[in-house]
């Protein structure tokens, strides 16, 4: 979970402890364009005041007037829906004519929320399953993978610890992007044996450490919530992280290079007894093409490949490093790759 809707379980722990009554609304469904993905949280307390959101601002202020006139009145959760028809739509200031389903939840203590932030700043992943008729709040361990999952008689939640980020290397490309996964939510650890990058080492929200790659990655144990990215351009560093990383489950592992380093980095890697299978999980020339080429912008480049990863989207050939070079390359000489004109390669030089 990201430290937004964190800060809504500690805010509504606090709430109740102190003797207020709180309202807990998360998002369960939605349909077309939504502000706010599934999961997201806001908590209202019974005077008003918020954290969190669940929309651009427009149905926070609804719930915000709803509780002001009415209380927390009710006892058990109920769902709505904002942006059925177009008037809804342009009142909540949702984007496309989009429709969005939330629950309410009156908390109190025995909704274990104390309980539940405790587990999550232990680096536990827990399932919150909401029974929607009764109220009664039953937690389990949960896997990684597991989502959100609303059927009118239960919501199932999923709560646990930031994403994580490794980053080898402590170069300048490194500072920047450091500074926009932290932006991001990620949580940052900043991997570097060398003491003349690591002495100068000032990125606020990131953790430096001098150990051996390999070593770092082993005893951060990579779950799938974790994105490796090696960026020092030393086979010496990169290959000690990559070997060990690419055994993980983490989403996501790269590594910077040029398209004839990443096939000779590939070629190293079989030595270390890596499978084919985990070979493939390599992204490398790390980073989806946009033209890149300051330091700034190749951050750019590669948190966006690192973000449809985590979103489970699967990039086409031509968006990757290696795929738009390739067909830039032949497009130049005449050819058509893809149905793309000729000039794609003058275009996206």
């Amino acid at each position: 979970m990201d430290s937004v809707d964190l800060e809504v379980l500690k805010s509504s722990a606090r709430w109740l402890d102190e003797g207020h009554r709180a309202l807990l609304v998360t998002v369960v469904k939605t349909w077309g364009s939504s502000p706010r993905p599934e999961g997201a949280m806001l908590a209202v307390r019974d005077d008003g005041l918020v954290v969190g959101s669940v929309s651009g601002g427009c149905i926070e202020d609804d719930l915000i007037d709803r509780v002001r006139r009415q209380g927390i009145e009710q006892t058990h959760p109920e769902a709505v829906k904002y942006g059925i028809t177009a008037e809804e739509a342009h009142r909540f200031g949702l984007p496309c004519g989009g429709t969005i389903q939330l629950v309410l939840e009156p908390l109190d203590q025995q909704s274990g929320i104390a309980e539940l932030c405790h587990a999550v700043e232990e680096g536990r992943l827990v399932a919150r399953t909401l029974d929607m008729t009764t109220g009664a709040v039953r937690y389990s361990a949960a896997q990684a993978t597991d989502g959100v999952d609303f059927n009118d008689r239960r919501l199932l939640t999923i709560h646990g610890p930031r994403y994580r980020m490794l980053v080898i290397g402590a170069g300048q490309l490194s500072r920047y992007l450091c500074n926009i996964a932290v932006g991001l939510d990620y949580q940052v650890t900043v991997c570097d044996p060398r003491e003349e990058y690591t002495d100068e080492w000032n990125v606020p929200g990131t953790k430096i450490v001098r150990t051996m790659p390999d070593d770092t990655v082993l005893e951060m144990k990579l779950d799938e919530r974790c994105a490796v990215i090696a960026l020092t351009h030393d086979p010496k560093l990169d290959d000690l992280a990559l070997m060990e990383a690419l055994k993980t489950p983490a989403f996501y592992v790269g590594a910077l290079g040029s398209r004839r380093n990443n096939a000779a980095r590939r070629e190293r890697l079989k030595e270390f007894d890596l499978t084919e299978t985990e070979l493939a999980r390599l992204h490398g020339p790390v980073g989806i093409y946009i033209g890149s080429r300051t330091p700034p912008e190749i951050a750019v480049s590669i948190l966006a490949e690192v973000t449809a990863a985590k979103n489970g989207v699967s990039l086409p050939t031509l968006l990757q490093v290696e795929g738009a070079k390739a067909a830039r390359e032949i497009a130049a000489n005449g050819a058509t790759v893809c149905g793309l004109p000729a000039e794609f390669g003058e275009r996206h030089a």
